[in-house]
């Protein structure tokens, strides 16, 4: 890869694809991100072929170290964005200036709801298996070799299911975040 060959790259994003996007996921527990991440991991180590020394680590090492690192770059971000500046309290009792959160604010909490309703009825049309397994990932927070643990179910029988069943649900979710860019 540091001679710029690119049958190196898909070689080596073939091998570690699969195991960077799981450590990925079970940090930033969005499979869009998920994805983002992983390809700014595999971007780097392109770019960075040459540094990579043998003798300090394992290939496979030094890759989900850089992935893991853009993985809590990608969560201090999304930290960053969703704190809110600190509003003014006024000291007399006019109420403008006063502080409320976000939570305060009925359409917030409405527009949360719907969300949530959505993505339950989302998550009810996946099979029955692929469903457990997204459960098992987002809600319990096991990784998917404890989710092949739990359900007996080979590793690559969960992984393969996880994968489907976040495409699945990226593709009837991605029909909301059109029709919700359309209101303003």
């Amino acid at each position: 890869m540091s001679a710029g060959d690119d049958a190196a790259l898909a070689q080596l994003y073939d091998r570690w694809s699969r195991p960077v996007f799981s450590l990925v996921l079970r940090l930033v527990r969005d499979g869009d991100d998920a994805e983002d991440v992983v390809e700014e991991a595999f971007w780097q180590v392109w770019r960075q072929a040459s540094r990579y020394d043998g003798s300090r680590g394992e290939v496979g090492t030094w890759l989900l170290t850089i992935a893991r690192t853009r993985a809590l770059d990608r969560l201090r971000s999304r930290r960053r964005l969703r704190e809110e500046p600190l509003t003014p309290v006024s000291l007399d009792d006019s109420g403008a200036g006063g502080a409320t959160s976000a939570a305060d604010d009925p359409s917030v909490r409405a527009e949360a709801s719907e969300r949530r309703t959505i993505v339950a009825q989302a998550l009810q049309t996946l099979p029955r298996e692929q469903r457990e397994v997204l459960e098992l990932a987002y809600f319990a927070g096991l990784s998917q070799a404890e989710i092949a643990d739990r359900t007996g179910q080979p590793l690559g029988t969960v992984k393969t299911r996880t994968r489907l069943a976040a495409q699945k649900l990226r593709d009837c979710l991605a029909t909301y975040r059109n029709e919700g860019e359309g209101r303003s």
